[in-house]
């Protein structure tokens, strides 16, 4: 398993030993002693799975209470995933990162809790899995509208067409009024 820093050095992007044969493949989505190893001590409560339509965007998402690390990855289709640092006291504060996620590159990243998630579905259907750090908690669960423009995510949108959003990510609040993390 290969574990290595992004931009934004506490999200990380991890490439799992895929074993190929005619038979199909095989490989390890989660090693505690490997995560250990490189200075992440674990522990998931909850595992995710949702199914997505091309076009569908979800976020920026996360909780200002029970604030959830995830360890995101696709199963099926393919992905743009993002993290924002929401932690005032980051140099990053505000910076996001963005990688592509799919079944073929069989990738997954590590998003640290106190940050905003959100992905953008390239296929024509994707389904993302993620193990979290802490249990879902509606009433502390926070948006941030997906285009803000002090983030500046570049979401990798055909022109001409508009994502697929639920009510909550249309009425996200912008950047400068989010409930963030010192």
């Amino acid at each position: 398993m290969l574990i290595e820093k992004t931009e934004i050095p506490d999200v990380l992007l991890i490439t799992p030993k895929v074993f190929n044969d005619a038979r199909g493949f095989f490989m390890e989505v989660w090693n505690q002693a490997e995560f250990f190893k490189n200075g992440l001590d674990l522990k998931f409560v909850q595992d995710n799975h949702s199914k997505s339509v091309k076009g569908t965007l979800r976020g920026i998402h996360y909780q200002k209470e029970n604030s959830q690390g995830k360890l995101v990855r696709v199963t099926q289709g393919k992905v743009f995933d993002i993290a924002v640092d929401l932690r005032k006291s980051s140099p990053y504060f505000g910076k996001w990162i963005g990688r592509i996620l799919s079944d073929e590159n069989k990738q997954m990243m590590w998003i640290p809790p106190k940050f905003g998630h959100g992905f953008y579905v390239l296929s024509d259907t994707a389904e993302f899995q993620y193990k979290c750090t802490d249990l879902y908690n509606p009433k502390a669960e926070r948006s941030i509208v997906w285009n803000d423009k002090t983030i500046g995510v570049e979401w990798p949108i055909e022109p001409g067409t508009t994502p697929l959003l639920s009510p909550k990510d249309v009425n996200g609040l912008p950047f400068e009024k989010a409930d963030v993390f010192d």
